[in-house]
């Protein structure tokens, strides 16, 4: 396309001729076109017509500020202005990701060591991967490689972090999994126990067939087990009781490492800091990434132990110089934007205050929709949560995948002004509101939710393809 061209077109039309967007359904872009967002402030977006929008997702559950803080703004531009980027190679630095990696490590478990900063979720993920290997290797254990993780988890889209991610279409036409990628059961406690089983003993048996697994591999070939705190894009699915101390007893009675992957719940949205704390998980690695700058600039983390960190300095002289590392690791401008957005949180105290919002839009949200007929379960922790809708309350039949009702759901939605998600692999609606939320924009946010809900209601009985009890 032509320089001279590309000025008479539409920014639809622009988009439509030029950018390939991700996790979008191409062909149906193609014609529809995208919704282009322009501007946001606080918990509210606004599109380029003019529309706003209450944002129930954090953009992709990342934007923990919510948007439009000055004071990152600031921060950003300063550091731009005084060195806008060098690198972290060779044992050079700049200032503000070290005082970063201090700052996190302060609000992380006690255990944790060290650092490698990179841009992404998926990217942190795949440095996991490889800092698994490379920790077995050193200690003399190179046949300890597989790592475990659960079917329906997200872990990213790289080579790595995509076979991490348990969802058939990140593997389907990508030649994926990688063969040394296992995945387990997914702990989702109201689909999957058995009648009459108590959540501890669900958490039990999903241990156990955790267990099977590794004793079927060969405990010597098992590096890791990596899981989300919550599993996000699988379905919010929050642990049952005990899941977390069962799964680590195994772990620990194989020598295998626990990677927490707190992409999503980093960072206040479970009500701490960090989601190991709400779940009682001791990692010896952590992923963190999405809420360290609210995604104002593009950051992620792999936090090793410091049991991992002495084996890697002990093993260091046998393999020479560190050989992994990203252009952009430590970027300054990015860490930058990470202090000043935890600096925020911590004069808010929004891990506090998503523990106290959060539990009114837990309370909420199962007023308003928990005794809907299309609603079988209404899940969540703080401002986490998920709507799963079923064809049959009683029996919790599904929908037919056919009828699409989850993104129609997600569609009338944010027609009516809220934007949430529709999630993969099943009938569920996510929220992950920015934790400044307040109660009335939750009350307002629920209002736009239960009237699109009763909207797919309507057209479904309409359309004969569903019918009350």
């Amino acid at each position: 396309m032509s320089l001279e061209n590309a000025r008479n077109l539409s920014l639809e039309e622009m988009d439509k001729q030029s950018f390939l967007h991700p996790y979008t359904a191409l062909n149906d872009h193609q014609e529809a076109g995208a919704s282009i967002i322009a501007s946001g402030k606080g918990v509210v977006l606004t599109d380029i017509s003019g529309k706003q929008y209450i944002d129930g997702m954090a953009g992709l559950w990342c934007v923990n500020i919510g948007w439009g803080h000055q004071e990152v703004v600031q921060a950003i531009a300063e550091q731009a202005e005084n060195l806008a980027y060098y690198h972290s190679f060779f044992s050079m630095g700049t200032e503000a990701p070290i005082r970063l990696a201090d700052r996190i490590l302060r609000l992380a478990p006690d255990n944790m060591s060290k650092i490698f900063f990179g841009n992404s979720g998926s990217d942190a993920n795949d440095t996991n991967v490889k800092l698994v290997w490379y920790y077995n290797n050193l200690r003399g254990k190179p046949e300890k490689q597989k790592i475990i993780s659960r079917q329906r988890a997200y872990h990213g889209v790289t080579v790595a972090s995509a076979s991490l991610t348990g969802l058939p279409s990140l593997h389907t036409a990508f030649n994926l999994p990688l063969p040394m990628i296992l995945h387990t059961e997914t702990p989702h406690y109201w689909r999957n126990a058995e009648p009459g089983m108590s959540e501890r003993d669900y958490s039990k048996w999903c241990a156990q067939k955790l267990e099977d697994m590794i004793l079927a591999e060969g405990p010597e070939t098992v590096a890791a087990f990596i899981a989300e705190p919550v599993m996000g894009a699988g379905g919010v699915l929050i642990p049952p009781d005990g899941y977390f101390p069962e799964i680590q007893k195994v772990l620990r009675k194989y020598d295998v490492l626990m990677i927490a992957d707190e992409v999503i719940t980093g960072f206040g949205r479970t009500g701490n800091w960090f989601a190991c704390e709400t779940y009682d998980i001791e990692p010896d690695i952590m992923t963190i990434a999405k809420g360290m700058t609210s995604a104002y600039v593009p950051m992620s983390g792999s936090m090793i132990s410091e049991q991992i960190w002495q084996v890697i300095r002990e093993g260091a002289p046998n393999v020479g110089y560190f050989a992994h590392g990203y252009t952009y690791t430590g970027h300054p401008v990015a860490a930058a934007a990470a202090m000043a957005n935890i600096g925020i949180m911590e004069r808010l105290d929004l891990p506090k205050k998503c523990a106290d919002v959060g539990a009114y839009f837990q309370r909420r949200l199962r007023e308003e929709v928990g005794d809907h007929p299309l609603v079988g379960e209404v899940r969540g922790e703080h401002l986490l949560a998920a709507v799963e809708l079923v064809a049959d309350k009683k029996t919790k039949q599904e929908f037919d995948e056919s009828l699409t009702v989850g993104p129609r759901l997600s569609k009338y939605s944010i027609e009516a002004g809220l934007i949430v998600r529709s999630l993969p692999l099943s009938t569920a609606i996510s929220f992950s509101p920015p934790l400044v939320i307040g109660e009335s924009e939750v009350d307002e946010a629920l209002a736009h939710f239960t009237g699109a809900l009763n909207r797919l209601t309507d057209e479904l009985v309409k359309e004969g393809t569903w019918k009350a009890a």
